[in-house]
C-alpha cells in the first residue's frame, strides 16, 4: 500500500483570485504547501493537480510535479481524483487531499489523518478537527464546523456554529473542521461520481456528498491549527507564523 498526496490548485476563486501563485515571505503559497507536504515521509509523492499552465509552470519551476486536469470539475476531490487515475494510483492505495491554501501544515497531521485508514480497512475516508479557542472563530463562515458521534465519525459539517447551546451554563465545545482528507482511492473513484447533494449545494462542502449516501467519514481530533488562506487579508497572519 502506497500513500500519495494531491493538492489541488485552481487559479480562479470567487474570494481571491490567483491564490495559490500569492506571494508568502518570499514564496507562492503553493510552494509552501508543497515544501511541508513532502516533509512527510510516508508519502510516496506528493503532486499539484491543477487546471491553470501558470500554476503548473511554477511548481515545475521550484522542482515540484504538477499534473494538468479539467478546468469544469465540481470540487478539489474531482481533481485529485483526476489527477490520480493519471498518475496510476492503484485501487487499495491511500490519497491525502491536501488544501492548496494551508501552507502552516505541519506533516504531524498527516499521520494522525492517515491512522485511521491504516488501522481499520473499513474506513473509507477520514479528516481532522481542531477544539476552536476563540470565540470570534466561531462565528465566521470561513471556517467549517463539525459534529461527530462518539465514535468519532462526522455527524455533520457546516459554516455555521454547531452545536447550538441554548444554555450558558453548559461549555461551549465547537470544532472547526481541517480541509485534509484522506481516502482509499477505490472509494474515491466512487465517490466522485456521485451526484451533487441538496446539503453539499446548500453548505458549499463537498464532503456533505459523502454523508449524504450514507458514507462514514472518520474525524480525528488534532492539536494542531492549520490555518487557511481564503481571503487576501489572511496572508500577513500567516507570514507571521513563518517568521516567527
Amino acid at each position: 500500500m502506497a500513500i500519495f498526496a494531491f493538492i489541488p490548485a485552481r487559479f480562479q476563486s470567487s474570494r481571491f483570485p490567483g491564490k495559490p501563485l500569492a506571494p508568502i515571505a518570499g514564496k507562492p503559497m503553493i510552494q509552501h504547501v508543497w515544501e511541508r507536504a513532502a516533509r512527510c515521509e510516508a508519502f510516496t509523492r506528493v503532486v499539484v493537480a491543477t487546471d491553470d499552465q501558470r500554476i503548473a509552470a511554477c511548481v515545475e519551476e521550484f522542482g515540484g510535479k504538477a499534473v494538468m486536469t479539467d478546468a469544469a470539475h465540481r470540487s478539489g476531490t474531482d481533481r485529485i481524483c483526476e489527477a490520480a487515475l493519471k498518475t496510476g494510483v492503484r485501487d487499495g492505495d491511500i490519497v491525502v487531499n491536501i488544501q492548496g491554501d494551508q501552507p502552516l501544515l505541519e506533516p504531524t497531521m498527516i499521520t494522525e489523518l492517515v491512522g485511521p485508514l491504516l488501522e481499520d480497512d473499513t474506513v473509507p475516508m477520514s479528516t481532522l478537527k481542531w477544539r476552536i479557542r476563540d470565540s470570534s472563530d466561531i462565528a465566521n463562515t470561513n471556517h467549517v464546523k463539525v459534529v461527530t458521534d462518539l465514535n468519532g465519525f462526522a455527524l455533520y459539517f457546516s459554516r455555521h456554529p454547531i452545536p447550538f447551546y441554548r444554555q450558558n451554563d453548559t461549555e461551549e465545545i465547537v470544532f472547526k473542521h481541517l480541509g485534509l482528507y484522506a481516502y482509499r482511492m477505490g472509494f474515491l473513484v466512487r465517490y466522485t461520481r456521485l451526484p451533487e447533494g441538496r446539503l453539499e449545494s446548500a453548505e458549499k462542502l463537498e464532503q456533505l456528498r459523502a454523508l449524504e449516501n450514507g458514507f462514514k467519514i472518520k474525524v480525528t481530533e488534532t492539536s494542531c491549527n492549520s490555518t487557511e488562506v481564503d481571503v487576501p487579508e489572511d496572508i500577513p497572519k500567516v507570514e507571521k507564523h513563518l517568521v516567527g
